[in-house]
């Protein structure tokens, strides 16, 4: 079996809107198709345009090679191989950041070729079941433009998912810092009055988690005085509260605070994960598993994080791909309590809702193993056509 072709797709939700803090709004989507047939899928959480520029650009020299131009006409059947070559031989390029990222992509596609070529789900090449069922968590960010009309969706929302049968969410509480949503700025007791809201709502059972996306910046008091207000609310974790680099401050955030510290949605690649982890310890690592470099790498990660006695919860803030990414990680790692799932009737994202025929049926609160070849996704061909038109009507106006 060979490489024969690597097709990139910039996909845009024709309802995006610039003032919303959702990636879930484009993705870049890749196809590996080998030479007798075979298509496997991935996609990054990247800005689109710049993972297609990084996977077709092409290479001059040794330490610059082209990504795309270095896996045509390759064996796929060691992804794991391709990815130390590729790695190394974009490391001038790539190294961290948008190189892995748009690595990871190609790393995704090749499992999930090499899952169909075998006949088996992805997991499957990597071990034996770590659980019989799996916990996702509804991640919920309403797109509202007052803060009344936040916290009555968020209850909505809340309230919906417990009926439903979810035994976790996570509100995505962003009121100041980088990542205001929406333009709703506010004190940070905004936050507070959000999850004191769901909680009244939904009750003990419910498993609730909280986003601020590095709200606090730098400012560890700050950052623990939103812990302590947190854990009277019984949250299992505060995700990034400060900025990724600031590993002093995260150390002494983790060992003062009442609440768990989880973070990583950011880092690329194992290495990255070895500094939060050990000088920044935090205790819930956050691999996207597109961003960190696939699956090669991400299982890595997984592997750290047991190795130190820590949780891994991945980010997985994108289409359905992702999410099938997720759940075929998440069957394989015991430490890996929930991962993060977008419910179509809970999100507005219609690249989440449309693009992707999967087998994951949520029932009970949890989700049945992958059986399915590969990852288990088909794409809805006529979906991916539409959005790719709309990216390039928009390609003008975002470059």
């Amino acid at each position: 079996m060979k490489i024969a072709d690597i097709r990139t797709h910039v996909l845009l939700d024709p309802g995006y809107d610039r003032e919303a803090t959702s990636s879930a709004q484009d993705t870049i989507v890749v196809e590996v198709e080998s030479d007798d047939g075979l298509v496997g899928i991935g996609e990054t959480d990247l800005n689109a345009w710049v993972a297609r520029a990084c996977i077709e650009a092409p290479g001059t020299h040794t330490m610059d090679r082209g990504l795309r131009e270095s896996l045509l006409g390759r064996d796929p059947s060691d992804p794991a191989g391709l990815w130390e070559e590729l790695y190394v031989g974009t490391a001038m390029t790539g190294r961290r950041g948008a190189g892995v990222h748009a690595l990871g992509a190609l790393d995704i596609a090749l499992w999930d070729l090499l899952g169909k070529a075998e006949g088996v789900p992805c997991w499957r090449l990597w071990g034996e079941a770590a659980h019989e069922t799996l916990t996702p968590y509804a991640s919920l960010q309403p797109e509202v433009s007052s803060f009344d009309a936040y916290v009555e969706s968020m209850v909505g929302w809340g309230s919906r998912a417990r009926e439903i049968g979810f035994r976790a969410v996570k509100l995505e509480a962003t009121f100041s810092g980088p990542y205001v949503h929406k333009g709703l700025a506010g004190p940070d007791e905004r936050v507070v009055e959000v999850v004191q809201s769901v909680r009244a709502a939904v009750g003990t059972e419910l498993t609730i988690l909280v986003d601020v996306q590095y709200a606090f910046g730098r400012d560890v008091e700050r950052a623990l005085r939103m812990a302590e207000a947190l854990a009277e609310h019984d949250v299992f974790f505060l995700e990034t509260p400060l900025w990724p680099d600031d590993l002093e401050r995260y150390a002494e955030l983790c060992a003062r605070s009442p609440v768990r510290i989880a973070a990583g949605e950011w880092l690329s690649t194992r290495h990255e994960f070895v500094d939060l982890v050990e000088r920044g310890g935090v205790q819930v690592a956050q691999p996207d598993i597109g961003r960190v470099g696939g699956f090669t790498e991400a299982r890595r990660v997984c592997d750290l994080a047991a190795r130190r006695e820590r949780l891994v919860v991945p980010h997985a803030w994108k289409t359905g791909i992702s999410v099938a990414a997720a759940a075929q990680l998440a069957t394989v790692t015991p430490h890996m309590p929930f991962f993060e799932f977008l419910p179509a009737e809970l999100c507005e994202s219609r690249l989440r809702k449309a693009l992707v025929q999967d087998e994951l049926v949520f029932s009970e609160g949890g989700l049945g193993l992958p059986e399915k070849p590969g990852l288990g996704v088909e794409l809805d061909r006529g979906v991916l056509a539409e959005f790719a038109e709309v990216a390039r009507r928009a390609a003008p106006v975002t470059s």
